[in-house]
């Protein structure tokens, strides 16, 4: 009976505990959905509705609220993108499927609809392989720093590692590579599912030359060598951004060239070698195929180009 009279702000800490243990997400994605209900706290303040109960929320108050994200201003004074109002309603109706899995009586989520254009088809930015070549060949490989970041880049077009899990790598994982052409690592990704990343015999090659030059006891695989004594020397994942944004400039690649693009760009040549989107969804890790389609870009050009080549009508009599 307690939890039925609760307003929702005091239901806000269980979900974020509902999420964790029984829905098993990530510390970054309870962390986000707690940012973006912080928003619909700061609405139900603002118009006054701070001691209002999950049953009492009505269509009236969503609507608002989604007038409120229209109205509301991003950085810069820039409205906030229809795809960012998209991930506000979409905790809030994570929280009512919460009250729902609860038996605590609330609006359905469904009841929350979607922008439009929020649920347009995502498209994916990658690399051509002269692209990568560019920017795989722009480190310095004379120096140490610049020996490591070719063995980073090399690391996540090889694998298409996320940039989270390509930092927490150790060094005891790669101790008896010596004498390997190539290596299969198993890894934790999103969301804490465990999935097999494949390091090529030129990745392993660069990552071989690079951990001879290394004369510590770091753990870490990817140390940042400025690090000041005592500190923790694990390179970070703004750390692994700002490099390949130098060696994008270096290289002469697109400026848009992020580590998620190397991902990319992994499953992108895949595909475009004849691999099919279900072995990508694995190399990935993706827990649903639907997150795999981003990809069918690539695949909608090959067909495209098939059509034309052999299905042009070019040998029908004029």
């Amino acid at each position: 009976m307690e939890q039925l009279n609760k307003p929702i702000i005091k239901h806000i800490p269980d979900f974020l505990d509902y999420c964790e243990v029984e829905k098993g997400l990530s510390d970054k994605t309870q962390e986000n959905y707690k940012r973006y209900l912080d928003k619909f706290v700061y609405w139900l303040k603002a118009a006054k509705k701070t001691g209002i109960k999950p049953s009492e929320l009505s269509p009236e108050d969503i609507w608002a609220y989604r007038l409120y994200l229209s109205r509301s201003q991003a950085k810069k004074g820039a409205p906030l993108k229809k795809s960012t109002q998209n991930y506000y309603l979409i905790a809030l109706r994570a929280i009512l499927g919460y009250f729902i899995a609860k038996d605590i009586e609330s609006m359905p989520p469904d009841k929350i609809a979607l922008p439009k254009d929020a649920r347009t088809q995502k498209t994916v930015k990658f690399l051509t392989l002269d692209q990568i070549e560019k920017l795989l060949m722009a480190p310095d490989i004379k120096k140490p720093d610049g020996l490591r970041d070719r063995a980073i880049l090399e690391s996540l077009f090889s694998t298409g590692l996320r940039i989270a899990e390509l930092t927490k790598l150790n060094r005891e994982q790669f101790a008896n590579i010596k004498d390997k052409n190539d290596l299969e690592l198993g890894v934790i990704g999103k969301g804490g599912y465990p999935r097999t990343v494949y390091f090529s015999e030129r990745a392993l090659s660069w990552i071989k030359k690079y951990l001879a030059t290394r004369q510590d006891k770091e753990k870490a695989l990817f140390i940042n060598y400025k690090a000041q004594k005592g500190a923790d020397r694990r390179l970070t994942p703004r750390s692994i951004e700002r490099l390949v944004k130098k060696y994008d400039i270096l290289g002469g690649v697109p400026i848009f060239a992020t580590p998620h693009t190397l991902r990319h760009s992994m499953a992108t040549d895949l595909l475009e070698q004849g691999v099919d989107l279900r072995t990508i969804q694995e190399f990935l890790g993706h827990r649903s195929i639907t997150s795999t389609q981003i990809y069918t870009h690539v695949t909608n050009k090959h067909l495209r180009d098939v059509h034309r080549q052999y299905h042009s009508g070019k040998n029908l009599k004029q």
